[in-house]
């Protein structure tokens, strides 16, 4: 498939670029930095202006693309990963604007270029844990997608906005649009660093749910969403299978999670943010983890 990716350049495009590129797909970054990934064009296009990303997304990315003589290329899928990607970068209502506004016009320059097939990055922030002010617990576990998303910061008020942007542009269309609930995103060599933490001291998880994704699984992950057409508008929690501490299941539940409604059984070491929604619809199989470490 031919892909506009936007914000390959950032933590979790670097990987997932590469990844979808070993599969066979032909990819053009589109980010204010360049990703500088052999065989991948870099546009520097302004996500907030709307002409821009229409302009880009109709036009060659590359002199190769002129070679055949047979006019632009088209899209056959957008992958939208840019946005100002956490709290306390820049002013609330910046972050905001720049990520509701730029999804808005990525949707919009898809749907009306009539490319099928969107995927959004949407956040673990939308379910109110990560960014709230004081603790606040999930109202079960484990997190599925049908947990309520009712955020109290900017950030995730963003990416849930983008949710039903994105939801609303599918009813229109009726293309296949999936958004990504992403957890914190741990690239291999950060393991190194974290693994000792992560043993001793758990309660540094508690706002991410006690899980993550590896960087290497989410490239798979968008993968799978560009293999699987036919869903129409879907969310899908991305996660690893197993949590981010060292401590068991029940242990975690015991310390952190005590009165909290459990819906079902957990393994051992299972991720209390539930991704059996992407790999019954997807086919997804994370297979990469901390754990591997010694």
């Amino acid at each position: 498939m031919r892909v506009f990716f936007t914000g390959g350049a950032g933590k979790a495009g670097r990987h997932a670029i590469p990844h979808l590129v070993e599969q066979g797909h032909s990819v053009v970054n589109i980010d204010l930095n360049r990703l500088n990934h052999p065989g991948v064009p870099d546009l520097r296009v302004d996500l907030t202006d709307g002409s821009q990303v229409f302009n880009a997304m109709a036009s060659h990315a590359s002199s190769a693309e002129l070679e055949p003589g047979t006019g632009v290329p088209r899209y056959d899928a957008v992958v939208h990963f840019a946005a100002i990607p956490s709290m306390f970068l820049t002013a609330d209502n910046e972050t905001y604007r720049v990520n509701v506004l730029s999804t808005f016009n990525v949707l919009d320059a898809a749907t009306k270029l009539g490319i099928r097939k969107v995927i959004i990055a949407s956040s673990e922030t939308t379910y109110g844990v990560c960014f709230a002010d004081g603790e606040v617990r999930p109202d079960y576990i484990p997190v599925d997608e049908e947990h309520p998303t009712v955020p109290q910061d900017s950030y995730a008020m963003s990416k849930v906005c983008n949710e039903a942007t994105a939801r609303s542009f599918q009813a229109r269309t009726g293309f296949d649009i999936y958004a990504l609930r992403i957890n914190n995103v741990i690239e291999p060599h950060e393991y190194l660093a974290y693994a000792k933490t992560w043993r001793e001291h758990p309660e540094v998880r508690r706002r991410n749910i006690f899980a993550y994704i590896d960087a290497r699984d989410l490239g798979h992950m968008v993968d799978r969403c560009l293999r699987t057409d036919g869903l129409g508008y879907q969310v899908f929690n991305v996660s690893n299978d197993d949590s981010s501490v060292g401590l068991p299941s029940a242990e975690v539940i015991h310390r952190f999670y005590e009165g909290i409604p459990l819906r079902r059984p957990l393994g051992e070491y299972e991720t209390f943010y539930c991704n059996a929604k992407a790999k019954r619809l997807l086919n997804y199989a994370p297979s990469h983890g901390w754990r591997d470490l010694p």
